[in-house]
């Protein structure tokens, strides 16, 4: 497993990562995985039954280049001095299967050449063609990439400085890529389709993530009757994610203003630079919450809320919501249309219409019966996004690849 961050710094992709290898373990594969070495953590240590190998970039060495120099993001370009350190990893690892995730595999392209495993990438944005990963322009979905429009926007995204040569490092090594791949998988259609994969050489699949079995089967056991302190006695809405424009935040603040009879409303998240300055009355925010607590809250709450204005890959709080059995209200964008059906699961909203999003609350408040059918719906949909069902499907990617490789080592 190739990923740029790993254990210390954990978001969606991270997360995934984890949970992926821990998976294989259980089926009985052998996992390492590569990331970047971070201030105050060991060159390589056991995570469980995972080896955990870190290495420096090239990119490490200018913090200049990162908002947060404590994230220093991988490239859009082979990094030398990570393609040097992941060289190494793999001459002691002798890996079947290369599996990167984002950007880290530019990195891993040289090891194409000089190693048998298979090259498989997994997109859990729209990096493969977009500078920013967002595939958004002017706070509105982007209609695709174009290069005056793709250098402005990167600019904008990155700073006037670094934008334009991120950009135009992003465009020219998509065909890099697909020379070297075996195999891509997309975490949704939406980003299938945001990456133009469809007609290109190399094969894809649509995977989404996953939740583990077991979190699946202890959302549906009985709570403690007493909730966590940090959580409301009382009844409560719930949201969870970076407290951002793109994750629909200021548009379920003005959503819950506007309703009569309000219930607390419980934000669970990190603070971001967009992140509102003031909440309403009755919104109350809990930063840094660990997995633990957000499982309980939404476990607990009165419905979920999922209200995202960018096209979200593949949100893994969708899943861990329905699992969880919380009634869910989610935007009609990106991945969530792969997860949510619409009054089975959850109730879809059009992403920022704050009209629609109110009047969806008010009908959720107002329904018990309409909760529970979405507790309902939402558990039993979970169930098909379960590591049992989902981890085969991307060891059949793996064997696609492998028989790729064996072709393209033997000239076939």
């Amino acid at each position: 497993m190739l990923s740029q961050f790993y254990s210390t710094v954990i978001g969606g992709e991270e997360r995934h990562v984890a949970a992926l290898s821990q998976a294989l373990v259980a089926r009985g594969h052998q996992v390492a995985v590569a990331t970047l070495q971070l201030d105050g953590l060991a060159a390589e240590e056991d995570e469980g039954p995972v080896p955990v190998h870190r290495v420096r970039s090239s990119a490490q060495r200018l913090p200049v280049l990162f908002s947060d120099p404590s994230r220093p993001h991988v490239p859009p370009l082979p990094d030398p001095h990570l393609a040097w350190g992941l060289r190494r990893v793999a001459r002691a690892v002798r890996p079947d299967v290369i599996h990167a995730h984002n950007w880290i595999v530019n990195a891993a392209l040289p090891l194409r050449a000089a190693s048998p495993a298979a090259l498989v990438l997994t997109l859990h944005d729209y990096s493969h063609v977009c500078a920013t990963k967002r595939m958004m322009r002017a706070g509105a979905p982007c209609p695709g990439p174009a290069l005056g429009a793709c250098l402005r926007c990167a600019g904008d995204h990155y700073g006037r400085a670094l934008g334009p040569a991120v950009a135009l490092a992003t465009r020219p090594l998509r065909p890099l890529r697909d020379h070297f791949l075996d195999g891509i998988i997309a975490v949704s259609r939406t980003v299938a389709e945001g990456n133009r994969l469809e007609g290109a050489r190399v094969p894809h699949r649509v995977i989404p993530n996953f939740i583990a079995d077991e979190l699946w089967e202890e959302a549906g056991s009985p709570l403690s009757p007493v909730p966590h302190p940090a959580l409301p006695t009382e009844p409560f809405l719930f949201f969870a994610g970076d407290l951002s424009r793109d994750k629909g935040v200021p548009a379920l603040l003005e959503a819950y203003a506007r309703l009569e009879r309000r219930p607390r409303l419980v934000l669970a998240g990190r603070r971001t630079p967009d992140t509102p300055a003031t909440l309403p009355e009755g919104a109350v925010l809990l930063p840094d919450c660990p997995h633990k607590l957000v499982m309980e809250g939404f476990h607990r709450c009165l419905a979920a809320l999922a209200p995202s204005t960018w096209p979200d890959p593949c949100p893994t709080v969708v899943l861990e919501a329905m699992a969880s059995g919380a009634p869910l209200i989610a935007s009609a964008i990106g991945g969530i249309r792969d997860m949510v059906v619409d009054g089975e699961s959850g109730l879809l909203v059009t992403p920022g219409d704050v009209d629609e999003l109110a009047a969806a609350l008010r009908r959720l408040l107002g329904d018990p019966s309409l909760r529970l059918r979405l507790t309902e719906g939402g558990r039993a949909r979970a169930l098909g996004f379960t590591a049992s069902r989902v981890v085969p499907r991307i060891e059949d990617a793996y064997a696609a690849a492998l028989h790729s490789r064996r072709l393209s080592r033997e000239g076939k």
